[in-house]
């Protein structure tokens, strides 16, 4: 959309958009065998049992990883919707195209971040994916914090950032089963997915009066802190994990 504003008009962009969904959506139909291939496997009787929410709960770690997504989530939702902002309220001499522009450098990190981990998945387990996946992200919000009135080093700092983030969500969730077992899997990711969509719409909203009070300046102290809470409750689901399945 940025690109429609600087090149042509915000009809084209919306006609851009569509274009791009429709293709995906082609890809999505012609995929639909695909789906089908283990259809007629036998069912696993332990996943075959429905398991309540409460039951989930008692599942040793679970309640860690709920925190961990709602923090990962946090910081994720709050860059989308914050960079552009803060580039206009930190950095001089940028038009506003070129600010709408830079609000795409975390959805392009997660994509380049998740295309390289289709390839590499099956090489490293979804721990070291995820620890390396924080450790990326810590080095681009460091990149971020370093005080300049240029942009240049922000742009590759959240572009960093959001390669970071790439990993961590589908991680998380392609795990369950080994860390819950398949009997609460299912149910452990929807918890997941609730936490995070908590953490997605409230998080982002505090931020705003956070840095109306503060400034926008406080945003990459605020990601910082947020992976900073996920890396600890994902270390403490990993320990409780352990303890549990070592009795």
């Amino acid at each position: 959309m940025a690109f429609a504003l600087l090149k042509a008009n915000w009809h084209s962009g919306y006609l851009w958009t569509a274009i791009l969904q429709g293709f995906i959506l082609f890809v999505c139909i012609i995929s639909l065998p695909l789906w089908k291939v283990n259809e007629k496997a036998n069912v696993d009787s332990e996943t075959s049992e429905s398991v309540g929410i409460m039951s989930s709960l008692k599942v040793p770690g679970v309640i860690f990883t709920l925190f961990a997504f709602f923090f990962y989530c946090a910081g994720e939702a709050t860059s989308f919707l914050w960079t552009s902002s803060y580039f206009a309220g930190t950095k001089s001499n940028i038009n506003s195209e070129l600010i709408a522009s830079f609000g795409s450098l975390i959805f392009g990190g997660l994509m380049l971040e998740r295309l390289i981990v289709g390839f590499i998945s099956h090489r490293l387990s979804d721990r070291k994916l995820i620890r390396i996946g924080l450790i990326t992200e810590a080095i681009g919000i460091l990149l971020v914090l370093i005080p300049s009135s240029q942009y240049y080093l922000a742009v590759i700092g959240f572009l960093i950032i959001g390669t970071g983030m790439g990993p961590i969500y589908p991680a998380i969730q392609h795990m369950a089963p080994a860390n819950f077992g398949k009997k609460f899997a299912a149910a452990v990711i929807g918890l997941q997915m609730a936490s995070a969509y908590i953490g997605s719409t409230f998080m982002p909203m505090i931020f705003g009066f956070i840095q109306q009070k503060t400034g926008i300046w406080i945003m990459p102290y605020y990601l910082a802190f947020f992976a900073l809470l996920n890396f600890i409750f994902l270390e403490l689901a990993y320990r409780r994990i352990a303890v549990y399945k070592n009795k």
